[in-house]
């Protein structure tokens, strides 16, 4: 019986446990930190033996297979320890795409991965198809793998994920765009970053399809020095001649059968990032054979992401808008740039080497105040202060939100789009924008 090593307890580590004991695997879970009791009650359920609050070189160094967590290092001297005894360390999604004959569709990108993976899944969930959604976005796939039958699989990939493929191979593979993004990891490199999210097309073939954003910088460019095999598909909001293009009034998808046009008024979501997002799943769905109506019935009636340009209320004619999943500048660049009102914008966070030069046209245009809600706004506070003469400092969401409410007047916005990861003050960014709704709702009266 081979020995599979599963090295992080939480979503992907306990999918990928189950999975590997349902396959006749040896499996043992080790998890540095504490395991949640969830999953603890998973991993007993299926009796699966499980350390936590330690590795033990013994019990690991033995395996014939490791899965590691995407929020484990790849520098970490385990790892390293571990590919020195040439012992193959792969991530979940590789080892859950070698029990499957579903058909995949995976989407990475540094912004809009969640939006658009939702959205793929409600067309194809609308048109009737047996579909699951998982990967970074709530289920893991080695879960839905173990315990579901579907035909296809919709799965928003990170490249933490991507880094550690060796075989995987969607049918369907989207690239959205390619901005820098956990740099950290990436010896703070671009192009190193970039290579990461290319790698979900390296093992595509001529039987597959690769949807790829033609307005994206970085992306053409490292297409010149990348060999594609796959059916290239691009969309664009700036060349008519394409097949997937947007203008500022219509969408289309082209084809032989006669295509798909609809106003972009009749889209349900708002903003040029969520044209570009609609344009990469309406092409998918078209390459998947989907109705044309059908589809656009489903561009029409999608409700958007929770924490992602979500509207929370409107107070004495303020409206508050919870963006707390842009955790980058480039996410908080689409968000400003879709405000049509003078906003009050609360910034801040876990800085992850970003610049901010990127949003300075936005934000001297559109921001009348500014709200740090930050552990450490030193950098916010310097940048932006020769441009906007009010800035605030808050650590408590409470805070944040009255400081906001006091600045905001009649026909203003509140935006909660941080540019930064969380985990300063909160325990993601879903813990912070649950708390800003929750702020807004109790403390504005």
């Amino acid at each position: 019986m081979k020995r599979l090593v599963v090295l992080g307890g939480g979503e992907s580590g306990v999918g990928t446990a189950i999975l590997g004991k349902k396959e006749n695997f040896d499996v043992f879970l080790s998890d540095m930190g504490s395991i949640k009791p969830k999953y603890k009650a998973m991993l007993e359920e299926h009796g699966i033996a499980y350390e936590e609050g330690q590795h033990t070189e013994e019990l690991i160094l033995n395996a014939d297979l490791v899965m590691k967590s995407p929020g484990i290092p790849k520098k970490a001297a385990l790892i390293q320890k571990l590919k020195g005894n040439g012992i193959s360390v792969i991530s979940e999604i590789e080892f859950a795409s070698r029990y499957t004959d579903a058909k995949i569709i995976a989407i990475t990108g540094s912004n809009g991965k969640t939006t658009t993976s939702s959205l793929m899944y409600h067309i194809l969930k609308q048109a009737g198809l047996n579909v699951g959604l998982g990967g970074n976005i709530g289920t893991s796939f080695a879960l839905l793998v173990a315990e579901e039958n579907y035909d296809y699989f919709v799965l928003e990939i990170s490249s933490f994920q991507l880094d550690d493929i060796d075989t995987f191979k969607p049918n369907v593979a989207i690239l959205l765009n390619i901005t820098p993004d956990h740099l950290d990891e990436y010896d703070y490199s671009f192009d190193k970053y970039a290579q990461a999210k290319f790698r979900i097309t390296e093992n595509q073939d001529e039987n597959d399809y690769f949807i790829y954003n033609l307005d994206d910088e970085k992306t053409i460019s490292m297409m010149n020095e990348i060999t594609i095999r796959a059916n290239q598909n691009p969309f664009t909001m700036k060349d008519a001649n394409q097949n997937s293009y947007a203008n500022d009034d219509w969408f289309f998808i082209n084809d032989q059968e006669g295509g798909l046009k609809m106003s972009i008024n009749e889209l349900s979501l708002l903003g040029k990032h969520n044209i570009s997002n609609s344009l990469a799943a309406a092409t998918a769905a078209n390459i998947l054979k989907i109705k044309k109506d059908s589809i656009k019935k489903s561009l029409m009636d999608f409700k958007s992401v929770e924490h992602r340009l979500e509207s929370v209320s409107k107070i004495k004619g303020v409206e508050y808008i919870n963006d707390s999943k842009a955790t980058n500048v480039n996410a908080t660049y689409f968000a400003l740039e879709s405000m049509k009102k003078p906003v009050v914008w609360i910034v801040g966070g876990k800085d992850k080497g970003n610049n901010y030069n990127e949003i300075l046209p936005f934000v001297k245009s559109k921001v009348k105040a500014i709200v740090c809600l930050g552990a450490d706004n030193t950098k916010i506070v310097d940048f932006f202060s020769p441009f906007i003469p009010t800035i605030v400092e808050t650590n408590t969401m409470k805070d944040c939100v009255e400081q906001s409410s006091k600045l905001a007047e009649n026909g203003d916005i509140v935006l909660l789009s941080p540019a930064c990861a969380s985990f300063d003050l909160f325990s993601g960014y879903e813990d912070r924008g649950n708390q800003f709704k929750e702020q807004v709702k109790k403390n504005i009266k």
